[in-house]
Order: structure tokens, then sequence, then C-alpha cells
């Protein structure tokens, strides 16, 4: 059920309000208070935005819903052009969940107040952009904008290496998105439009003249522009080995740029793969080559990159005691199970592309369900560890595990939350991330038997790191160096984790009140090549 707000679209609202509420509460007087004030309100009601979107979207209605295109730069054939299926409206529902609680939890920040806040809301500029983009080159600006506020938040309210860590992140992330720039101007030159929608169906069938294109071969050309793509994308995820700059720059963020570094921004690249990198490569994903008289196709390398980061970050978040390290390389192992669904997601595609086989097809809808409800999943477990991790640092001034130890005793509601927080990131029956791992592993399991296999090692290794981190924080003999510290969750923070605890919990019970909207989109998107 389409809707306006007061003449506008609801998603160029979305895209914008924050944008303009980062500038009110940047130029606001300097009372703390009051910008604190604003800000939430301002997330608020974009978040309100965004869930009535979320729930006024019709999963019947093929297509996209909510579309507004008008004219932008017509010199180069691009338009402002926004949209949401099922896929990018439960991002855009994330979104909007997890900024007003990372805003909340940034009221503990006392050091210039209103820049900070402001460049919350400016990022949630960029992530809303990102997932309601239709248009190519407004996808790669929105994708290249959020970029900036998050790199000002670590480098000017981050930890002792901030300066180190949030270089490192800039550095990985322009170096991949130089590329996909080169990248998104070929597709958009050859074929004539950045409308994705239209790219999906011009650019596979791309042929250019007699099989070159500007004296190249038109699969080389083809295989180039894939890994423009590729290469930013999978930083962003990230998938092994492009993970390294992601433990600095979470063990160095503030706690609300971690939250939502790992609640939303890990996420553009999984959605780019499924918006972009899936439908216009479909050829170069089954292409394929030989490595020490071994044969895979690239779907299959990106499963074998996958597999490595499911289980190398289970054995790296286990080896740390930092408490914000083992949340960040848990995220590379979690990440891996969405890089793993994709795979069997871009094989299957591509072998429907190809010459209409349906052979994997049931089970990469399987996968990639998994992977868009793991994307949610990760996002709300993520982002509620490291409030966790933020909340026992802001009180006991250090992140070393080896410092905490029987912390309960002070502490029984953190322990509490802590707990089940944990069970939600481990994968426990009943808890949301159980439901989404399971579809992944279902669905890639006939498609890359033996990497999924592999897999269920750092499945094993995800147990082991959990437990270590609640046995150091929450168990043994109670360290006296805390007895005269207030160790306890703050209101604050429990009214910002609470909502995440619902939605784990009813996720995890009732997947179905978000899953059909998935499915109905992912459904479409890899039947429609078979009719």
């Amino acid at each position: 059920m389409a809707f306006d707000v007061f003449g506008l679209d609801p998603l160029s609202v979305l895209i914008v309000a924050p944008a303009l509420g980062a500038l009110v509460v940047g130029f606001m007087p300097g009372d703390k208070w009051l910008a604190r004030w604003v800000a939430l309100v301002i997330s608020l009601v974009v978040g309100a935005l965004a869930v009535a979107v979320f729930f006024s979207y019709d999963r019947a209605v093929p297509g996209y819903q909510f579309v507004s295109q008008v004219e932008w730069f017509e010199l180069i054939g691009a338009t402002w052009f926004v949209g949401i299926d099922g896929i990018s409206a439960t991002m855009v529902l994330l979104t909007g969940i997890l900024v007003p609680l990372a805003i909340l939890i940034s009221w503990e920040v006392e050091d210039r107040v209103n820049a900070h806040l402001a460049l919350i809301l400016f990022f949630e500029t960029g992530l809303m952009g990102v997932f309601a983009a239709l248009d190519l080159m407004i996808f790669f600006l929105f994708y290249e904008l959020s970029l900036v506020p998050i790199y000002f938040l670590i480098d000017q309210w981050g930890g002792k290496n901030r300066k180190y860590a949030a270089t490192k992140f800039m550095i990985y992330s322009i170096g991949g998105t130089l590329g996909m720039l080169l990248a998104t101007q070929l597709v958009g030159w050859t074929a004539g439009t950045f409308d994705i929608a239209e790219l999906s169906a011009i650019w596979p069938a791309f042929d250019g003249a007699e099989g070159t294109f500007l004296g190249i071969s038109v699969g080389t050309v083809k295989s180039l522009a894939f890994v423009g793509f590729f290469l930013a994308f999978c930083i962003k995820v990230p998938v092994w080995p492009f993970h390294t700059w992601l433990p600095d720059a979470h063990g160095e963020a503030p706690t609300a740029g971690s939250m939502l570094l790992a609640g939303v921004m890990l996420k553009l690249g999984a959605y780019g793969f499924i918006r972009l990198v899936i439908p216009l490569f479909p050829d170069v994903w089954i292409a394929e080559a030989s490595f020490l008289n071994l044969t895979f196709t690239t779907a299959g390398l990106f499963a074998f990159l996958a597999m490595l980061g499911i289980v190398l970050g289970a054995f790296a978040a286990f080896g740390q005691n930092d408490i914000k390290r083992l949340v960040a390389y848990s995220s590379v192992n979690h990440m891996g199970f969405v890089a793993l669904g994709l795979a069997a997601m871009a094989l299957a595609y591509g072998q429907a592309w190809a010459d209409g086989s349906t052979e994997y097809l049931e089970d990469a809808i399987f996968a990639a369900n998994g992977a868009v409800l793991q994307m949610f999943n990760h996002g709300l477990s993520s982002a509620g560890m490291f409030l966790l991790a933020g909340a026992i640092y802001h009180k006991t001034h250090t992140r070393d595990l080896r410092e905490y130890g029987g912390l309960w005793v002070k502490a029984p509601i953190y322990g509490g939350v802590f707990i089940f927080t944990s069970m939600a990131s481990l994968g426990l029956p009943g808890l949301n991330g159980f439901v989404s791992e399971f579809l992944v592993v279902r669905g890639a399991w006939p498609v890359f038997t033996w990497l999924t296999v592999i897999s269920m090692l750092g499945l094993l290794f995800t147990g082991a790191y959990i437990l270590k981190g609640i046995r150091a924080t929450l168990h043994g003999p109670f360290n006296m160096k805390w007895r005269d510290h207030h160790l306890e969750i703050e209101a604050r923070e429990f009214i910002a984790i609470a909502p995440l605890m619902v939605l784990m919990l009813v996720t995890g019970i009732f997947p179905n009140w978000i899953l059909p909207i998935i499915n109905d989109s992912v459904t479409r998107l890899m039947s429609g090549l078979i009719g």
C-alpha cells in the first residue's frame, strides 16, 4: 500500500531527512541535552517511517514498490531513481531500527556532542540511499557517502589507536571502490543507462562488436568489471582475506560506531552482491578456472573464501582477549554464512541464465533467503554485542577479558542480557541466529557439500568463543578490583538493547513475520530467468 509524506515519496524522505537533521543538530547552540534529544527524535521519526514502509510493502505485487524517478544527470543518463523490493525493505527496516538505538547509546559522549550525533544521522542518509537506489550511479554515490561519517567517528571519537584504524579503514574502502567506480562507468556507458533493472537484462547479454569492445574481448571486459565490483563488496562484507581492516575499525570505534559498522555497514557489501554482482555477471560466476589441477567456478571460489571466513574468523575470535576484537572477529565468522549463501545463489543464477538449468534453483532460494535473513539477524545480534561490550568498557575502562571475572555478582541484569544476546549470536534454537544459519546450511549443502561440511568446524568454534567470552566476563572468582565499581547495566543502555532482544526472540520463534517478504523477492529474482 503506497503512501506519501506531505506529498513526497517516503523513500526520498528516508534518505534526505537524516541529512537535514544532521545539519540542524550540527549547527545547534552548544546545549548537549537539547542536541541529544533533537537527534533522538529525528532518528525515531525516520525509524517510524522505515517501519511504516516495511509493513506497507505488498509482497504479492511483483517488481519494485514506492518507486520515484526524476531527472538528475541527463548528460550521462543517470536519474534520481529509488524503490524497494522485499530484500531492500528488510535492510531499510534494519537501518531504521538501529540508528535511534545508536544515538541513544551516544548520549555517553561528552566531547563535541553535536558533531558526533550529526555524523550518525549523516551516516544514516548514506545507508538508506544505498538500499533504496535503483540507479547505479546513485547507488555508487551513496555507497561512497557512507564512508565519510564513519571515518570521522572512528578518527575523532575512537580509542587510543583510532588514527591507525580510521586510516586503514579508509584506505581499504577507497581502494575497493576505485575499481567499483570504473566498473560503474564502464557498465553504464556501455549499456546507455544506469537503471539497475534494465542493466540486469542488458549487460549480461552484451556482446560488443563481433565479440570485442574497444579492441578487447568482451569476456575480458566483463571479467574486469566483475573484479571491480567483487573486490569492493568483498572488502565491505568482509570476505576473507579482505577482512583485516575490520578488527581495528571495530575495536577502536566508539560504541555507536561499532554498532552501526557491524549492524548495517557490512550489509552494504552483501546487498551489493545481490543487487548488482549476481544479476549483472551470471556468465562470470559460472566461468571455470584451474589451479593446481583443480577446476572450479568463480562461484565455487567465492564459496571457498566464505568457508575460510567462517572457520578462520571463529578461530581468530577464540584467540582474542579484547572483548571488542572478539566480537569483531565474530562478524567475519557470521558474515561468512552470508557469503556462502550468496555463492550458492550466484551459481544457480548463472546456470539458470546460461541454459535454464534448475538443478540447484530450490536450494539456492533456501540459501539466499538465509543470507538475507542472516544479514538482518546479524545486524541485531552484533549491534547488541557491541553495545554490551561498550557498556562494560565505560564502567571498567578496560576491554581485556582477563581483567574481568565473576562480574555477574555485581551486575546480574547485565549478565542475563549478555548471555541472552550471546546465545542469539551463537545460533541457539529458538533465537534469531539459528533460523538464518540453518537456511544457509540447508541451501548450500547440496551445492557446495564439502565446503559446507568444513564450515561446520567454524560453527563449532562459534560456540567455543561465545562461551569463552561468557566465562571470562561473568563466571569464575570475582575480581576484587571492581568491588567498589558500579558495573550494572544502566537504564538507558537497557532501553537501547531491549528492542533488539525482543526482535531476536520473536524472529527465532516466529520468523514468518519477515521471511515471506524476503522469500517472495528472492524467488522472483531467481525464477524470473526460467520464466
